[in-house]
């Protein structure tokens, strides 16, 4: 069986949206050029890209690249889901006329990942009827926007209301399967979670996925001396598959083994200044397409 399997890229190897200090000097025409000849088919979206269709449309295929798809700032946990669906039509109307399938659906109602405070302040959901109530929302937006061809991939997420394994477990067992969930490798490590068990136990709601690598001396640093999520990314928490920890080689097998069809998005927040863009974007790449290449033949 042949999978459908494209390898994307987000824009912060080049520019950092939350920390504009790191790549904030770099056009977007030099992370466009050289995803493009690194070997990346499409980019998601960053805060230097149009936000008007058609002007996306034509700067895209001037490179020929797709859009893979781009995060919305979602307040769920605290708005209706039709104030929801009202705030997201100008995202998800340049989602859908760009082709894109997913929309990266981040929960930042108190979130704190921007935020100058340790991780562990994060918000949580303490009652059964806080959670009810956000899944309930959660599945009339999804629904919402899969009716428009735009299937929500929920972000789990440092700082935010769902962080941890066992956070994911509960959005999902709460949420129908209009609700994706994206998955994200160096989150969910970050978070104490076994990348390729959370993995394996939600693959069949997984939509999307974030290739991102962990240094864990790191990312104990962070835990131990009560960083930011910011402080923990410039510190270097996260890189470019092939440069930390994880075992993708057992992530890739496992999204073949299920049939997983969609995006795998090198997305690894970095200090450019230490790791330059260029060649940590061209690692992750070439990690990722070997990786590919052997698993699909093999699985064909």
């Amino acid at each position: 069986m042949s999978l459908k399997v494209r390898i994307g890229i987000n824009p912060l190897s080049w520019m950092n949206d939350d920390l504009p200090s790191l790549g904030g000097e770099t056009d977007l025409s030099t992370a466009l050029t050289e995803g493009k000849q690194i070997g990346y088919e499409g980019f998601e979206l960053g805060n230097k890209f149009p936000r008007e269709p058609e002007a996306l449309k034509t700067l895209l295929k001037d490179y020929d690249l797709a859009l893979v798809s781009g995060w919305y700032s979602g307040r769920l946990a605290e708005r209706s889901a039709e104030q929801e669906i009202e705030a997201v039509a100008p995202h998800l109307e340049l989602l859908e006329k760009n082709g894109a399938k997913v929309m990266v659906y981040g929960e930042v109602a108190n979130s704190i990942q921007g935020a100058p405070k340790p991780l562990y302040q994060r918000p949580r959901f303490v009652s059964e009827a806080q959670w009810t109530t956000y899944a309930e929302r959660l599945n009339r937006f999804a629904e919402f926007t899969l009716s428009r061809g735009v299937r929500v991939a929920y972000h789990h997420h440092m700082g935010a209301y769902v962080e941890t394994p066992a956070d994911v477990d509960r959005l999902m067992s709460l949420t129908n399967d209009a609700v994706g969930l994206l998955f994200d490798a160096g989150h969910i490590t970050f978070a104490g979670g076994d990348a390729s068990t959370v993995l394996e136990k939600h693959i069949a709601r997984v939509c999307h996925v974030h290739c991102k690598d962990v240094r864990p001396e790191i990312v104990k640093l962070a835990r131990n001396r009560n960083w930011s999520f910011l402080d923990a990314v410039i510190n270097g928490a996260f890189t470019v598959p092939g440069d930390g920890a994880l075992d993708y080689a057992g992530i890739i097998a496992c999204l073949a083994k299920h049939g997983y069809e969609g995006w795998l998005v090198v997305e690894a927040e970095q200090d450019p200044v230490i790791a330059p863009s260029y060649a940590y974007a061209d690692k992750g790449y070439r990690t990722l397409r070997a990786l590919v290449d052997e698993t699909y033949k093999e699985t064909a």
